[in-house]
């Protein structure tokens, strides 16, 4: 997964590239100083919070629970682990720029609405995790719209993707240790 998220990025590059646009082009923003990396955190985190109590609402309607594949893709041992943190990372890169950064944008351009992207974008990324269950589908499509509309507004993809990759990573692990 991690080698064909990296792929898709490659495709993306190779494609933006022909017009005179880099992966930075797509990520927007700058850490021009130490403040900046700070703030982008203390964003990422308070997006965590807010979709943390978002989710838990919806989840009591949805009713979620982990299935088999889910608790096949949680990491047992030391190897594992440190895998499973290498593929959150890349997910909170690679999704990030796939998703928020190249698809939302194509699909405002399709649709000529904000609204019509992000809302598309995030479709196409929760049913990527069809394997999850519709459950959480559903949340992962609400998720998704979050990080669309964190992207739109910070005109950057930074905080969405430190959110993402801590979100990913702190949960496989918290839930590897809880569901044993």
């Amino acid at each position: 997964m991690i080698i064909f998220e990296w792929a898709v990025v490659m495709f993306i590059w190779f494609g933006i590239s022909q017009r005179g646009l880099g992966i930075a082009d797509l990520v927007g923003g700058r850490w021009a100083r130490p403040i900046d990396v700070v703030r982008d955190i203390v964003i990422a985190i308070g997006f965590l919070m807010v979709s943390a109590v978002v989710l838990s609402g919806l989840d009591h309607f949805v009713k979620t629970a982990p299935n088999a594949a889910i608790r096949n893709l949680l990491p047992q041992g030391p190897i594992e682990i440190i895998l499973f943190l290498a593929m959150s990372l890349t997910a909170g890169f690679c999704e990030e720029l796939i998703y928020r950064g190249y698809l939302q944008r194509q699909f405002i351009a399709l649709t000529w609405t904000v609204a019509g992207g992000i809302l598309m974008q995030a479709i196409v990324f929760a049913l990527g995790h069809g394997y999850q269950g519709w459950q959480f589908v559903a949340l992962i499509s609400v998720v998704a719209a979050m990080l669309g509309l964190l992207a739109y507004w910070r005109k950057s993809l930074r905080p969405g993707m430190i959110a993402h990759a801590l979100q990913d990573g702190v949960t496989g692990i918290v839930a590897a240790h809880l569901l044993r």
